[in-house]
């Protein structure tokens, strides 16, 4: 699915990331969502590889990157960890300064790497997402029904596991479906790549850690920022789904949310699509995120 694409295993604060580079030109870092891999890009990566270097890493706990146990006090899957796993798999590929795409999970690493690493992110884009403080702010009836799985998998271990891996394959293909926008069919060779890593007991178990470091570690850390007015400096694009999407929850347009934790320029536009946009309607994203990313060549 990633023609030209060369697959590495890359070291990074003491795991082992499985990564995906290919292209030439600026370097640009797409990081998938829950419950997915770095095949959610197969659309866009093969298109932006034409402009620039393109890299696709598994998130730590997701895909064929490591997942390590979670610790206590959830900082394992923080995102302020995954964020630095990021920073040191570009480091590693000789990249200081980047881009960075992030869909559902791999948006909240991206804003968390843009607060951590002001240094390091030169744009970044936000797919279906608004900061994990704010939708725990404005979860209500509503959200707690189209999210529902925010408290759930965030319970203590093992329920989530155990609720999960009693059938792992029926859980992975409603979630799949039921975010997707009606009628909408995934491609079959991506769909039995998420399969084939979703129903591993040990990425069940990381998935989980995730949603609990989203709970506690997470919302703390977006708390702290807050509180400090430490905000997002360079420039931000959010694309949020028209169709069953996440970001609108909580009564306020994405940009307005988003405009609340940046001092640099914000931009974005609802997408005719479901929440998983990069497979959706990639021609869509592709039409803002092309202009965007050569903006900061």
């Amino acid at each position: 699915m990633f023609d030209g694409f060369i697959g590495k295993k890359i070291k990074a604060q003491g795991l082992t990331h499985a990564v995906w580079v290919g292209g030439e030109g600026p370097p640009v870092l797409l990081l998938h969502g829950y419950p997915q891999t770095h095949v959610i890009w197969h659309h866009i990566a093969p298109v932006l590889a034409k402009q620039f270097t393109v890299v696709l890493p598994d998130l730590r706990g997701y895909g064929d990157s490591d997942a390590p146990a979670d610790d206590a006090g959830h900082t394992v899957y923080s995102k302020r960890a995954m964020a630095a796993d990021q920073v040191a798999i570009m480091a590693e590929l000789g990249f200081e300064k980047f881009a960075v795409v992030g869909h559902d999970r791999g948006a909240r690493v991206t804003y968390r790497m843009a607060l951590d690493h002001p240094q390091n992110v030169t744009r970044m884009v936000s797919l279906d997402v608004v900061p994990t403080y704010e939708i725990w702010e404005a979860f209500d009836r509503e959200a707690s029904l189209a999210a529902f799985h925010w408290p759930l998998l965030a319970q203590p271990a093992p329920l989530p596991e155990v609720m999960i891996g009693h059938d792992p394959s029926y859980f992975l293909h409603w979630i799949l479906r039921s975010w997707a926008a009606s009628g909408f069919a995934f491609d079959p060779e991506a769909f039995r790549e998420y399969e084939r890593h979703f129903t591993r007991s040990e990425v069940i178990a990381a998935t989980c850690g995730d949603y609990r470091a989203g709970a506690t570690t997470d919302v703390a850390h977006d708390a702290a920022d807050r509180k400090a007015g430490h905000k997002i400096t360079c420039p931000l694009m959010c694309l949020w789904g028209a169709e069953e999407g996440f970001a609108e929850q909580g009564g306020r347009s994405p940009l307005e949310v988003w405009a609340d934790w940046c001092d640099g320029p914000v931009s974005g536009a609802p997408i005719q699509s479901g929440h998983f946009l990069p497979e959706e309607a990639p021609e869509a994203v592709l039409n803002h995120l092309i202009p965007f990313l050569r903006e900061g060549k």
